[in-house]
Order: structure tokens, then sequence, then C-alpha cells
């Protein structure tokens, strides 16, 4: 992680597994907390929006407990935590008491094609769309490895052609036309380079200003967790006095 500039990704795929790691040690102060009631007509889960970090949160924009998650599309502990973490991640969020924010950090130009077409809609189709990433990423990972080659043909492609080539050799158009962005939208999304390079810019910015080493990293109101896996954090949120539902 020591450069994450467009041309910095340009890294053999393989490589992203062992980018993936666990947090840093750090405490965070016990509070009591109350569910706070949504908006009228409306569910905190709904509530949506982008960061100026670049990341998107879900649920209340001023929950007293504010979960921050650093993640690579292509990490499988990143897959595994949101298999695990779906239904508890939901109940909180729902209390209004949590909320819930996912920032990239890119470990490879795979990566890089699924954080641009995970913003291909507005700020509440982010999650749901990067989930469904997580939860096929064998699939995904399997075209890879079917056909290396076309992969590194399309990371040879012009700037402005990369991340449509590596989405067409690995299958994500179609993927995400399944999913509701259509063929045109995605290839609009994935000719944004200057987009690109700010998500590269800020994964290589926040990585070094906040220690993110790896991913899965955890942060609970600003504090850095020494946790990988829901088993671990549920119980730390529970302490934190996370409601239930």
């Amino acid at each position: 992680m020591k450069r994450l500039a467009l041309a910095g990704l340009a890294l053999p795929l393989l490589l992203t597994l062992g980018a993936c790691g666990e947090s840093s040690e750090s405490n965070v102060p016990t509070s009591v907390v109350t569910a706070v009631p949504p908006p009228a007509g409306q569910q905190w889960i709904d509530v949506a929006a982008e960061t100026p970090e670049g990341g998107f949160r879900i649920g209340n924009p001023d929950a007293p407990l504010k979960l921050v998650e650093y993640a690579s599309h292509t990490c499988p502990h990143c897959a595994d935590f949101a298999a695990e973490s779906h239904e508890g991640i939901e109940e909180y969020v729902s209390t209004g008491a949590v909320s819930f924010e996912l920032r990239n950090q890119v470990h490879d130009p795979l990566d890089m094609t699924m954080a641009l077409l995970a913003r291909c809609g507005d700020p509440a189709t982010f999650q749901p769309l990067a989930s469904q990433f997580w939860a096929n990423q064998p699939q995904i990972m399997q075209s890879v490895q079917n056909d290396p080659q076309a992969l590194q043909q399309a990371m040879q492609a012009p700037p402005a052609q990369q991340f449509q080539q590596i989405a067409e050799a690995t299958g994500l158009i179609d993927f995400v036309a399944a999913r509701g962005v259509s063929r045109e939208q995605a290839t609009q999304c994935l000719a944004r380079t200057d987009l690109a390079q700010q998500i590269a810019e800020r994964s290589q910015t926040q990585s070094e200003e906040l220690d993110v080493q790896g991913t899965p990293t955890f942060f609970l109101n600003g504090n850095k967790l020494d946790v990988g896996s829901w088993e671990q954090l549920d119980p730390i949120l529970r302490q934190k006095g996370a409601p239930s539902a």
C-alpha cells in the first residue's frame, strides 16, 4: 500500500489476497445509547449519503455510534464479514443509534472496477451492490481464473477503456445489469478516470493517515478497533450500548 495512484493499480490480481488483514488495537469510551426514531415515513436503514471522505453511510447521520469499515471488493475476509454481519448491521442501524459507513481501500484493478460500478446509482444503492459483489465473489474470481489473459489484456488498455474492458472480461457488465445498472450507465461510470483517480488517492491517503494496513479495518467513533470479524465486533457494539431493534 505504498502507492495507490492509478499506475500503481496495475499489480497482479493475486496480490490482493495478501492485502487483506486485521486491525490494530484501540479503546472506545463506553456510553449508554438509546434508540432514535427515524424521520416520519422513513426507516433508518434506507437513509444513505456519500460522506466527505468518499465513503457511503447508511443510517442516522447523527447516530451516537458511528461505525466505519475500510474494505476491498476483492478481499475474501471482507466477503466473510459482509455475509456474517448483514442482519446484525441492519438491526443496529434500524435503531438510529448506529450508522455504518463503507470506504474503499483499493487493492487491484478489478477492485477499482467494482468500486466504480458500485457508484453507478445513488448513495442508497452503493452498499447493496457492494454486498452483491461480496456474496458472489467466488464466481467473480473464478471468471478471472478461467481467462487470466483477457484480464491482463484489459489492464493494458488505454485508461479511458481499461475498467470497461476489465468489466467485460470478468462478466461484471452483465452482473450489474441484472441488478439494475444498465450497460450504458455502467460504461459511463467505468470511463470516469477522474473518479478512479480520486478513489485511488483517497484510498492511499486515508490508509496512510489512519494506519489502515489491510481489510477489513474498523473504526468506531474515530477509534480504530482490534477486530477483523463480526464475531469480534458485535460484542464491542453491545458493550458500547448499541440497542437491539
